[in-house]
Order: C-alpha cells, then sequence, then structure tokens
C-alpha cells in the first residue's frame, strides 16, 4: 500500500465526495443555522477524511489505525448530524437517505481500509 498516494485511494476519494456534498448543504443553510447545527456537520464531515489522511501519513501501526478508528467515529457522528438536519427539515428525505446510503458505504469502505492495513505483530 505504501506505493499508493493519498489521493488514489477510493476511501478517500469517497471521504472528499461526501465532502462536498456536505459543503453544498452547509452553504445553503439559513445563516441562524450555519454557526450551531452548521459547523458541527461540516466538522464531522470534513474529520471522516482528515483523519483518513493523518493516518495515511503515520509510520507506525497504532498511530495509522488510531487515526483510521477516528474516521470511522467521525462517519457515525455525521449521520447523527444528517439525521437531525432532517428531523428539523433543513434537509429533504431524498438528500438524507442518499446521504446515509453513501455513508454506510463509505463505512465499509473504511472498515476494509482498516482491515487491510494489517498489524505487523501478526506476520
Amino acid at each position: 500500500m505504501s506505493d499508493k498516494n493519498l489521493g488514489s485511494l477510493q476511501v478517500y476519494k469517497v471521504s472528499l465526495e461526501i465532502s462536498h456534498k456536505a459543503w453544498n448543504i452547509y452553504s445553503s443553510l439559513p445563516n441562524e443555522f450555519r454557526f450551531n447545527i452548521g459547523s458541527q456537520f461540516i466538522r464531522s464531515v470534513d474529520s471522516i477524511g482528515a483523519n483518513i489522511a493523518e493516518g495515511y501519513g503515520r509510520y507506525h501501526f497504532k498511530d495509522k489505525i488510531k487515526f483510521y478508528y477516528n474516521a470511522r467515529g467521525s462517519l457515525w457522528e455525521s449521520k447523527h448530524w444528517f439525521l437531525l438536519l432532517y428531523h428539523r427539515k433543513l434537509i429533504d428525505q431524498e438528500c438524507f437517505e442518499s446521504s446515509l446510503d453513501r455513508l454506510d458505504s463509505l463505512g465499509k469502505l473504511l472498515n476494509a481500509f482498516i482491515a487491510s492495513t494489517g498489524n505487523p505483530n501478526d506476520k
């Protein structure tokens, strides 16, 4: 895996795609919602890719895995914020469902990516 660059990783590409969608949602929020729910929403979504990137740049297995697990936590936090946006009628059902589907796909990619990282002590 070390011969790949970050931008070629599918798990990272999908995280960026979701971040772009989240930015469009955030940008369309009324100003009074951007500071509270909007800022936490965009930070959680962007944190998925940021943690993948930071883990990818780490050398030691335990450092890498810690950041990949943080990315997974941010993914679940992002699901929470999408749910709240939907319940508060700030996004429609189609946006909510498609976003959750994409986050579920990213979760599967992320779990596979974590498993592929492998613990060097297991060899």
